[in-house]
């Protein structure tokens, strides 16, 4: 064999790899035209290389940005030094379909992009090379991760019952809304509610009848409070409400208005219909209250005053007025 031939074998085994390798292969020229697509770009694009060749890209993938491509081309170009894209910044540069058997859900091929500088014999760079790299299933994986990671950390802050805060976060919470408070002196309350007689409704109708009475009043209390509050379960049948940005009387305004929702309401669970009432004590955060527990304290204070002068009723921290 000649070394022409040779050569020439070998240039044809090249072309041959490059055609049928598992990653998008398109050069172009200083003008963006297509020169080389290889056949990922064919099977994916449904684009022949006949068709394309000479085409200038952004007219065939309109997905393309072209500022933004000329741009990161254009620093290739000058500097001749390769450039990269990569799926978390930017999803895809060709929007393909994804085939990917593992993630079939996803809507479109995820995709890193290398922007590779070919120098002419001179040694200036007269075309680009766009090497294409399918990611869906890592980014798919990766996504997934992300998502039930955000899901756990969710649920270790939830009350399973409820659906609301659990102690530690609401407590995480007021802690930093004290510490807020000691530098900005503005206004906060503190609620705290109670279910009166709960174990007279445990006692007479099972746990299964209080646990629904439970999600009921954890249901009105959602209803009421705004995006910025947290509502939280003390433990039980209580329940803890930190109003941001709200004084006293607003706070007690709040207090009421849920207390008599609950008073008119019935609870139903199968043929039983159950009614019931809350104690509430409203607590303002001022000098006096020092750290976030002796908030509690005071709150818890004012609702057991409600529970000992009768129930169903709000009361206030004593120090202090509506």
């Amino acid at each position: 064999m000649t070394l022409e031939k040779s050569q020439l074998n070998e240039l044809h085994w090249l072309m041959e790899m490059l055609h049928n390798i598992d990653v998008g292969l398109v050069v172009l020229d200083k003008e963006f035209t297509i020169q080389i697509f290889n056949g990922f770009m064919e099977n994916h694009s449904g684009l022949l290389p006949r068709e394309v060749k000479g085409q200038l890209i952004f007219e065939l993938f309109e997905e393309i940005p072209q500022d933004w491509f000329t741009r990161k081309a254009e620093s290739v170009f000058l500097l001749k030094n390769k450039a990269f894209t990569i799926w978390e910044q930017r999803p895809y540069l060709f929007k393909f379909d994804s085939y990917r058997p593992v993630t079939g859900s996803a809507e479109f091929m995820y995709q890193n992009t290398t922007f590779i500088p070919l120098l002419s014999s001179t040694g200036e760079v007269s075309h680009l090379c766009l090497l294409v790299y399918d990611v869906t299933d890592n980014a798919v994986h990766k996504q997934s991760l992300k998502k039930a990671n955000e899901e756990l950390a969710i649920l270790s802050q939830t009350d399973g019952l409820t659906k609301l805060f659990n102690r530690t976060h609401w407590e995480q919470c007021l802690l930093a809304e004290h510490k807020r408070w000691s530098r900005s002196q503005h206004s906060s309350s503190l609620v705290i509610i109670d279910i009166d007689h709960f174990k007279n409704v445990n006692d007479s109708y099972g746990h299964i009848v209080g646990d629904e009475v439970i999600r009921h009043l954890s249901g009105l209390i959602r209803h009421h409070v705004r995006e910025t509050d947290v509502c939280g379960r003390y433990g039980g049948e209580e329940f803890a409400i930190l109003l941001s940005d709200t004084p006293l009387k607003n706070a007690y305004i709040f207090a009421e208005r849920l207390r008599k929702e609950v008073a008119e309401a019935t609870v139903t669970y199968n043929d039983i219909d159950i009614t019931y009432t809350i104690s509430v004590g409203v607590a303002e955060v001022d000098e006096s209250i020092t750290s976030h527990e002796a908030w509690i304290e005071c709150a818890d204070g004012a609702m057991y005053r409600s529970k000992e002068t009768g129930r169903n009723k709000t009361s206030l921290h004593p120090k202090q007025t509506r």
